[in-house]
């Protein structure tokens, strides 16, 4: 089988979404952000995971539009958790720097199988 580097980058993130939001719920009491960012942060993975099981390529492309656009919807939820203090410099990054790669490499792909 071959290595899908996009669904492993996504799985990786995901399990560290969820090590976020354990952290922020027992650890800052956070629960409606934390639930926030726990929800479009592992539907970055689950739509990846969707698309790669598509039945056509409209399909994939929908089902990687909408893992794009969750992880749209994550960088703002870390954007607004490392602003209101929740996460520190070091973490904030770490997180945005996995979550615009994983951006790029999706739009690379929904743009690349669009262009065929």
């Amino acid at each position: 089988m071959k290595e899908n580097i996009v669904a492993e980058k996504s799985f990786k993130f995901s399990v560290s979404i969820v090590r976020l939001y354990q952290a922020l719920v027992n650890d800052k009491k956070e629960f409606v952000l934390a639930k926030q960012i726990l929800r479009s942060g592992t539907s970055i993975g689950a739509n990846i995971e969707e698309a790669v099981g598509g039945i056509s390529e409209k399909d994939f492309v929908a089902k990687m539009g909408i893992a794009y656009k969750e992880a749209c919807e994550t960088r703002y939820w870390l954007r607004l958790l490392h602003a209101t203090e929740y996460l520190t410099d070091d973490q904030f990054n770490k997180l945005m720097e996995n979550c615009e790669e994983l951006l790029k490499l999706l739009y690379t792909i929904i743009n690349t199988t669009k262009n065929k």
